[in-house]
């Protein structure tokens, strides 16, 4: 029904800068909330930034200050504007999606394959 694709993900030396985006496709469908989680190797994933419909956001107090979640709902897209990379944030990104299908009221999960972010001199 619903299908996320990532993108933008790379190599970046630190203090450098990343976009990354997901666009959602599939059969029409309301957006609750999208956002994005990372895993590293041996560590527990960690949800990055969330964004609600009504435009609130939150971000884990690890990246807080230097990533910007952000949406275009005419493309529904969600963007995260990654700044002042460092070598911890290396990781495979995820992005993910809370929608409700047009007409009906029940509400599903849906997540992307990730982007792998490589953050190194």
């Amino acid at each position: 029904q619903v299908q996320l694709v990532e993108s933008g993900g790379g190599l970046v030396q630190p203090g450098g800068s990343l976009r990354l985006s997901c666009v959602a496709s599939g059969r029409r469908f309301s957006i609750n909330t999208m956002g994005w989680s990372r895993q590293a190797p041996g560590k527990q994933r960690e949800l990055v930034a969330v964004m609600t419909s009504g435009g609130s956001t939150n971000y884990a107090d690890s990246v807080n200050g230097r990533f910007t979640i952000s949406g275009d709902n005419a493309k529904n897209t969600v963007y995260l504007q990654m700044n002042s990379l460092k070598p911890e944030d290396t990781a495979v990104y995820y992005c993910f999606a809370d929608i409700t299908p047009y007409g009906t009221t029940w509400r599903s999960d849906f997540w992307g394959q990730g982007t792998q972010v490589t953050v190194s001199s």
